[in-house]
């Protein structure tokens, strides 16, 4: 497919381009980047007014596939993705089987291939079982396609044991992505301790439980030289050990999500168990933190932890509710608005730490940025259109996101992969086609109150077991209710 798109605002994280150009894109790649391009093409996209950049990277989803699909699947969680904008993501392992096998892998890949478009790179188990009592094969996982390792969901809590699996890990060349909590510590709270499990007469999870293996595990990563990358990283005590620790020169990269720069503990009082969360939401003092990490870079990366539940897990008593949200379809928008609309980030840093920094640290080779030449996988949005966020639209199985109701700034129009077209928001005023033409079928569609932006992926894609969420659209049961190649920064030796 050929495809040109005219006028739009390019933000490039890896060239520095923040410029008004077209960009046209032929057999899947990038292949002129400058201003009034002219040339002919089976696809034009005015993009007036629009911020055109790479396609969002997420390196950390739960697409809970295999075996616990009626939560989410790899169809509908690519779906989601596209809807955000999101053309690559990488999906973690505690699945049911978990991810331990290439034969697992594989399983992913196959059926990923058969989606939407969107890159799903599987990452594999540190230990089998996540059990943390015996390494997995790290080279035969590589071999079959993983691009990480992590236990996820579980810490590694034996020491020994991950020492081994970094050494390992370095040889095989793949980062291991760490979810940092003392299990010892937090057994199954569900929130915070501080005045909120005060409040409730709950037990917390103490904040000194992450940051005790945070350090832990950049020590491992010092120790062996082998690459860690620490997962949803939620205290302002972390952010400073990370950073202290990148000034040493450690392979040490990390991600926060956006529940962690925009909602306190405070969220549970009046959301309940759709604010839990593992790790729980902090305290201000520790937003405070973790926007200072993301302003000055020891922050790497904003991913989603897109963790999908049905609507009856989540109705359980907060104590015996599982913990996560969902974020594939909010990530942009929220991070829009919350960082670059505050003035606390500029656009391009913003879209660095959504695009080009997690392809990297995933070693994604030309994703993650717009250069000539670069995989033609590519966002634009409105960065100025207001909305509120409804589940009930959501492509995602999921509702259960504690941003339901919530106003934001900045909106996905089309999601492009590998030149592709996937994700289309139509522009032309509903219903009204041009004197003396018939209304299309998006116009007509969109008269009738239906999205055509989830109608072109359903035209698109085959999947006749999923009833696309028009508006008045009656759930499932097992839906919530409307209730380079190298990262990062030069301090830390990555580039």
């Amino acid at each position: 497919m050929k495809l040109l798109i005219q006028n739009g605002r390019v933000v490039d994280p890896v060239n520095g381009t923040v410029s008004i150009l077209d960009l046209y894109v032929e057999n899947g790649k990038v292949l002129q980047l400058e201003k009034d391009i002219q040339t002919e093409a089976d696809r034009v996209i005015d993009a007036t007014g629009l911020v055109v950049c790479p396609g969002l990277v997420d390196l950390h989803v739960h697409l809970r596939d295999p075996g616990l699909t009626y939560k989410e699947d790899i169809f509908t969680g690519t779906a989601a993705a596209a809807r955000g904008g999101v053309t690559a993501m990488a999906c973690m392992a505690n699945t049911d089987p978990v991810v331990d096998s290439p034969e697992q892998i594989q399983y992913i890949r196959e059926k990923a291939g058969q989606a939407n478009g969107v890159h799903v790179y599987p990452v594999g188990a540190v230990s089998r079982g996540l059990r943390g009592e015996e390494l997995t094969d790290a080279d035969a996982l590589k071999k079959a396609g993983a691009a990480a390792l992590s236990d996820d969901g579980c810490n590694v809590d034996n020491a020994n044991l991950m020492r081994d699996a970094l050494i390992h890990a370095k040889r095989v060349e793949l980062p291991i992505l760490c979810h940092c909590e003392d299990t010892s510590m937090v057994g199954n709270r569900a929130v915070n301790e501080g005045s909120v499990s005060r409040q409730l007469w709950m037990e917390g999870r103490p904040a000194i439980a992450e940051e005790i293996v945070v350090m832990r595990d950049a020590m491992l990563a010092e120790e062996t030289g082998a690459h860690v990358h620490i997962c949803h990283v939620s205290t302002a005590k972390s952010v400073d050990i990370i950073r202290r620790m990148k000034k040493r020169g450690v392979a040490l990269t990390c991600e926060t999500c956006p529940q962690y720069f925009t909602l306190t503990e405070d969220e549970i009082l009046t959301r309940g168990a759709l604010a839990r969360v593992n790790p729980p939401l902090r305290t201000a003092k520790d937003i405070k933190g973790i926007i200072a990490g993301l302003k000055d870079g020891t922050i790497d990366a904003i991913a989603t932890d897109h963790a999908p539940h049905s609507a009856e897990e989540k109705a359980r008593p907060l104590a015996k509710a599982p913990s996560g949200m969902i974020g594939l379809e909010t990530s942009l928008a929220i991070a829009l608005t919350e960082l670059y609309h505050t003035g606390r980030m500029k656009l391009p840093d913003l879209i660095r730490r959504m695009t080009y920094n997690p392809a990297a640290i995933l070693r994604l080779g030309t994703k993650g940025r717009l250069s000539l030449g670069s995989d033609a996988d590519i966002a634009i949005f409105d960065p100025e259109e207001e909305w509120t966020i409804d589940p009930e639209r959501f492509a995602s199985k999921a509702r259960n996101t504690p941003f339901a109701g919530r106003k934001v700034k900045g909106r996905v129009k089309y999601t492009i992969v590998a030149g592709n077209i996937i994700i289309c928001e139509i522009h032309e005023a509903a219903g009204q086609p041009p004197s003396g033409a018939p209304p299309t079928q998006d116009q007509r569609e969109r008269k009738r109150g239906r999205d055509p932006c989830l109608l072109m992926y359903y035209r698109r894609r085959s999947l006749p077991s999923r009833t696309p969420p028009w508006p008045g659209w009656t759930p499932a049961s097992s839906m919530c209710p409307s209730t380079s190649e190298r990262p990062l920064l030069p301090s830390t030796g990555w580039g």
